[in-house]
């Protein structure tokens, strides 16, 4: 039945089907560089750093870790923008046999102390510009490890940071619990591991949060082979890409696209990964006129910003063989403006749309090199499938139906961290025999095997791609003091895409006012990171429910939507 499926016939010079060898991220990437010794791997603010030096770096880490006590099956919080500490981080803790689970490098103290207790980490690696946050929750570590930006720059560019940036860092106060990353680093020489790259291809290699459609985030537990797997689907289905290719990673490594795509990928196939810990339009021009990179992923708000900033828009883009953008759905209008520019720039390619789960790692389907169907983000990824049921059922759907969209594959998440209950809500084995993952999203599949997104099932708010949760956003409120009930919403952001609003209804005795909206405001800080606060607060009479005795949030965004029109 699968053989038969329409999207197998849209393929083009890509295999339908690929090999996955039986490695661990770090053994795929040992597996590959040593034929690429004097090529860049990492580019970061002036200072490259080739494959043998990189690798070399990974070992000596990966005994570092042990060292200190991390050893085989221990989680590790990695708290890092995209820095060469971060690739080293995740590929040392991988050769060790620890698990890093990387979160925003913005998450606000409450939100680490939530995540680390929920892997039950033993130790923290983050930057000595985000230290403060740690502090008042050192007890969840045995260890945290300190880094710090300058010591991977080069010296012009290390100058003026410390001119700059740099002095506004408050000194860490290292201990024999929080260690400079620096010095263990250049401390003499640890043993070698008595099992180096321990892990199979089965085995746990990743974790990343996702907040689910509860107030709770959900640890998705990842495979070496999940990871590996998407990293050669797009290194043929996304490609072609070959040695020496360079990539502007701008997506953060805590994110599935930004680690799966915007590194692992090339550090497979012997690529360099230009690293953007913070992305800025006006940045990326003089970085694309010196690099001349040949791949970029980003999420649509990037791309908007990108189109309608007048220095990319003069920048030569002939470079690029490929510019993928997930994280959200890219409406005609950003895609058409972007495209315009690349048409004016002599660019050989277009903006290529895809979609992607955290619990398949990240892509799973994308727009063919050769086509482009409007609205549509294209087809699975080799080895993938796709089908379309009617929502909570095995049913599927006619073609050009809506339902729910479900995903097959060899990228399918292990399950979530220590909860089979919302694992067996989400992976669901058919009776074809496959193990599906129940997206919660809808849409649609055409004669030809394209998808078509049309909405997400899950209450879930998109900013610049991220998902923000509002029962997790509501649970923070309604602590307050003075809230009774609240609810948050999506609001169109120019952008952003949206950004939240929150609707509270008072206790008895309290009365609205600017006051009381900026303390409810700072009760969040500590709690949410800054992109998940609410910008804006409403306080209503009475909050409309349901016949059932829900919040009816469409109520709201309704009556939002007409508010605004």
């Amino acid at each position: 039945m699968y053989e038969k499926q329409p999207w197998l016939g849209q393929y083009g010079a890509t295999p339908v089907s690929l090999e996955y060898p039986e490695l661990s991220i770090y053994g795929l990437f040992k597996k590959n560089y040593k034929e690429y010794p004097d090529t860049d791997a990492l580019i970061f603010f002036g200072k490259k750093t080739k494959w043998p030096s990189l690798d070399q770096k990974i070992i000596n880490m990966s005994r570092k870790f042990a060292q200190i006590g991390i050893k085989k099956g221990d989680m590790v919080i990695v708290c890092l923008p995209n820095i060469p500490q971060a690739v080293i981080s995740i590929y040392a803790l991988n050769r060790l046999g620890a698990i890093p689970a990387p979160i925003h490098p913005l998450s606000a103290a409450g939100e680490i102390e939530e995540f680390s207790k929920l892997v039950s980490a033993k130790a923290a690696i983050t930057l000595d510009g985000f230290y403060p946050r740690f502090e008042g929750i050192s007890a969840c570590f045995e260890k945290i490890i300190v880094c710090s930006l300058k010591t991977e720059m080069d010296l012009l560019t290390k100058t003026g940071f410390v001119i700059g940036m740099g002095r506004k860092i408050k000194p860490v106060p290292f201990s024999s619990t929080v260690l400079d990353w620096a010095k263990l680093e250049t401390e003499k020489e640890a043993p070698e591991l008595k099992t180096p790259d321990p892990t199979g291809a089965d085995e746990m290699a990743l974790i990343l949060f996702s907040g689910g459609s509860t107030a709770l985030p959900k640890a998705i537990m990842l495979s070496n082979r999940n990871c590996n797997a998407l990293a050669l689907q797009m290194q043929t289905h996304g490609g072609p890409l070959t040695p020496g290719d360079k990539m502007l990673s701008i997506l953060p490594v805590f994110h599935g696209f930004g680690f799966a795509v915007g590194i692992h990928t090339m550090m497979i196939i012997g690529g360099a990964c230009i690293l953007i810990p913070k992305f800025k339009a006006s940045t990326l021009a003089p970085l694309i006129k010196k690099h001349k990179p040949q791949f970029m992923a980003g999420v649509p708000t990037l791309y908007d910003a990108l189109a309608a900033n007048k220095k990319f828009k003069k920048v030569p883009l002939g470079s690029f063989k490929g510019l993928f953008c997930g994280g959200d759905s890219l409406s005609p209008e950003i895609k058409k403006r972007f495209d315009e520019v690349l048409k004016k720039s002599n660019a050989k390619t277009f903006l290529r749309e895809g979609y992607g789960l955290t619990e398949t790692v990240t892509a799973c389907a994308i727009m063919p090199r050769e086509q482009y169907r409007e609205n549509s983000f294209g087809i699975p990824c080799p080895d993938n499938w796709f089908k379309v049921v009617k929502p909570g059922t095995e049913e599927e759907c006619p073609l050009m139906e809506d339902g729910e969209i479900c995903v097959s594959g060899p990228t399918v998440m292990i399950g979530y961290y220590k909860d089979t209950e919302a694992t067996a809500l989400v992976l669901k084995k058919h009776k074809d025999g496959r193990l599906w993952v129940h997206s919660g999203d809808i849409g649609c599949m055409d004669k030809d095997g394209f998808f078509y997104f049309k909405q997400r099932a899950k209450r879930i708010i998109k900013t610049s791609g991220i998902a923000i949760y509002p029962s997790r956003i509501e649970d923070i409120l309604n602590k307050h003091p003075a809230v009774r009930l609240s609810c948050v919403i999506g609001v169109p952001h120019e952008n952003r895409g949206e950004e939240p609003k929150a609707f509270i209804l008072l206790k008895d005795g309290y009365k609205g006012s600017d006051e009381l909206k900026q303390d409810i405001l700072k009760s969040c800080e500590s709690h949410l990171i800054t992109y998940s606060r609410p910008r804006y607060i409403e306080f209503i009479e009475k909050m409309p429910m349901t016949r059932v005795g829900k919040i009816a949030f469409r109520e709201l965004e309704e009556r939002e939507r007409s508010k605004r029109q």
